[in-house]
């Protein structure tokens, strides 16, 4: 039963894989989905425990807010489902009809995770099992083993009764999954060891496949035969190559139950999209979204909790990828900071979000928690049924994006820039415990150097894609940023080869391409499979923070280690200035029509920063608006909106007399933007213009 299992997750794993991308791209223009010129402000809302007396007053003030969408279901199975097979949907009905009169619509999540008490008590493969061999009860939500074939034949269950039951709604806009799929546990039972074994079986095919794939040459953890596999150890120590392929593995399992509730919906609501709420990056299990969505996603949808602008920026572009329709913040801090929140924090971030190719923010929540795992947490309405003043705020985002639905926006998001990015890789980069050698080289994280690269472009107010090179057309792009790609897998090498050959320019900085599919170093020229494209090889590295001088200004890198660059073909475009014999700090290689340019440190914004200037103009890359520091903007249709992130206010240099659309105010040679405030300008035309 359990290999036959695997073989069907597999097998819809594969299924999923062969759906045609333009499914996702379909939504634009379909008079029953969210498109161009509409903003949606509104919050997500747990009638579970809400009386419908309460419910009413709850939307009376949804509706008296101006808010346009609510999304519900999420982390409720046993409200739906109380006992095995005992579905009751009169409450929510009741819900769903509140909604209705007060034109608010619904993305109705399907609640698969947490699965129910009983759910575990009946079915105990449904209980996590921790590397250690221990039982764990489900003591908080995601501790369920989403693998389970009991899970999973009743997860569908649950959708299919759900999406069934509501398919005809007319307040049902959206179709989400599983809260925050990806945030779940790796469980380490016999069940699934097998189902383990099974998926490298099927990777593989054979024992001596594997153990050249796992290195089990090295201090004689030779395999002889499958019983022997266990699963790794998801903290540490171990392999690095098995550690990989344990992530791989739950990645799957993860693909495999989207696709499993992608094909409800398309059974039952085939006429609405998809709006989840992911969470690939997840630290506990994570999944591989980029190399994925278009198989279960309409838009990219996420829980935004920015902390600042970078991270904020870049989580925003990865749920995005390559989508070209645009991205729905499904669960957003509702005052931000912390759990009481800061006036304005919501605004800022609300506004911010649009310059991102933004088309909802949905405060979470619209009622503070009494208990739980949230308990404590502050929503719109507060702990005494008394509206907060966060909800004043929001009624004033609603009231913002009413206005600029119309001027313009959600904004469509074509980037000439991507910057490489991969699920696996951030795997391969684990230390996995302390006896992992790689952790010796690996000195900069993967995300610092994502971020080190994201920055500058954030900063200079450029769209930019996150992408996974091996999955999208990168022919629509100018220039791919590869910030410390340890793990660069064949697909992704022959995909920037050929973007590179045929004109597109390619940045790659120190850490890239040193370790194969396997997670294995290449026995090879570095950077693997690529020492062509680059016109040099990369060979041992120091620890010294290197200064270089890069047209006239001289840069002193804070990242204090660097490779040893050995160009061929290559051209130096900078050398260190403060190291022994001034080596390369960072070449540049004519390969085909296109160029590939080769930084000797870790990707940082102060060397990223100039040399992306550099190249814009040659490139065709147009800078957003001028912006003093922590100030974002972008122009659309003649108008720019500015958001001011800082916590102090900002004058912002403007041409001539503008408008505030949002203020009404008046502006001449300067914009003045209040801490975390935000404005959008439009000319202002002379009172009496020429005759």
């Amino acid at each position: 039963m359990n290999i036959k299992l695997s073989r069907t997750l597999i097998a819809c794993t594969l299924a999923l894989a062969a759906l045609h991308p333009a499914r996702a791209q379909s939504a634009e223009g379909h008079p029953d989905w969210p498109g161009p010129g509409r903003l949606f402000a509104g919050t997500c809302y747990q009638p579970v425990d809400r009386s419908l007396e309460q419910v009413k007053r709850d939307v009376a003030l949804m509706k008296q807010s101006g808010f346009k969408v609510v999304r519900m279901g999420d982390l409720s199975w046993d409200y739906f489902e109380p006992a095995e097979g005992k579905f009751e949907f009169k409450h929510f009905d009741a819900v769903m009809d509140e909604m209705q009169a007060a034109g608010i619509k619904v993305i109705l999540d399907i609640p698969g995770l947490p699965a129910p008490t009983w759910l575990h008590h009946k079915y105990p493969g449904v209980d996590l099992v921790n590397q250690w061999g221990a039982r764990l009860a489900p003591a908080e939500r995601y501790m369920d083993d989403i693998s389970d074939p009991d899970y999973r034949r009743l997860a569908m269950r649950m959708a299919d009764r759900l999406t069934k039951h509501y398919a005809r709604h007319p307040a049902l806009l959206a179709v989400g999954y599983d809260n925050e799929i990806g945030n779940g546990f790796m469980s380490y039972s016999e069940t699934d060891r097998k189902r383990f074994v099974e998926w490298l079986k099927k990777r593989y095919g054979s024992i001596e496949a594997l153990n050249k794939a796992w290195a089990t040459q090295r201090w004689s953890r030779r395999i002889g035969k499958w019983e022997e596999v266990r699963l790794p150890y998801a903290d540490g120590p171990g392999p690095a190559e098995r550690y990989l392929d344990l992530r791989r593995f739950w990645s799957d399992v993860t693909l495999a139950t989207l696709a499993d509730l992608e094909a409800v919906r398309r059974k039952n609501t085939p006429d609405k999209p998809t709006l989840s709420n992911y969470w690939d990056w997840s630290g506990r299990k994570g999944f591989d979204f980029l190399g994925s969505y278009r198989q279960h996603t309409t838009y990219g949808a996420m829980g935004f909790y920015a902390g600042e602008p970078v991270g904020g920026g870049w989580e925003a572009a990865l749920i995005k990828g390559g989508m070209t329709t645009p991205t729905w913040f499904n669960e957003f801090a509702a005052g931000g900071g912390g759990s009481y929140g800061s006036k304005g924090w919501s605004r800022m971030w609300a506004h911010f979000v649009l310059l991102m190719g933004g088309q909802a923010a949905l405060a979470w929540t619209f009622n503070s928690h009494l208990g739980g795992e949230e308990q404590a947490l502050m929503g719109l309405i507060d702990h005494d049924e008394r509206p907060s003043w966060k909800l004043g705020e929001w009624a004033r985002i609603a009231g913002d994006y009413a206005k600029l639905e119309k001027l313009g926006f959600p904004r469509r998001v074509e980037p000439k820039v991507a910057i490489a990015y991969a699920f696996e890789n951030t795997a391969a980069y684990s230390a996995n415990g302390p006896s992992n050698t790689s952790r010796q080289y690996l000195k900069t994280p993967y995300l610092k150097q994502a971020h080190g690269a994201f920055e500058p472009l954030l900063k200079d107010n450029v769209d930019v894609a996150v992408i996974k090179l091996s999955y999208e057309d990168l022919s629509r792009y100018r220039l791919i940023v590869v910030p410390g790609m340890y793990l660069l897998d064949k697909a992704s090498t022959e995909a920037l080869r050929k973007f590179v050959a045929e004109g597109g320019t390619a940045i790659m900085t120190a850490q890239s391409a040193k370790v194969d599919d396997h997670n294995q170093w290449h026995a090879m020229p570095l950077p693997g499979g690529l020492t062509d494209v680059f016109g040099l090889r990369t060979n041992e590295f120091y620890d010294a923070a290197g200064t270089l001088k890069l047209g006239d200004e001289e840069i002193k890198g804070t990242v204090e280690h660097f490779e040893v660059l050995e160009p061929s073909t290559a051209e130096v475009m900078a050398r260190f200035t403060n190291l022994d014999g001034n080596p390369p700090a960072l070449t540049v290689n004519k390969f085909g029509k296109g160029r590939a340019i080769y930084l000797a440190t870790p990707a940082q914004p102060q060397i990223m920063r100039p040399l992306y200037r550099q190249l814009y103009a040659s490139l065709g890359i147009e800078p957003g608006p001028k912006t003093p520091d922590g100030v974002f903007a972008r122009a659309v249709e003649g108008r720019v909106l500015y958001v001011n992130t800082n916590n102090a206010p900002v004058d912002v240099a403007i041409d001539g007399v503008m408008q505030g659309v949002l203020g009404g105010q008046r502006w001449e040679g300067a914009l003045r933007l209040e801490p975390r405030g935000v404005e959008l300008l439009e000319r202002q035309l002379p009172t009496n213009p020429p005759r």
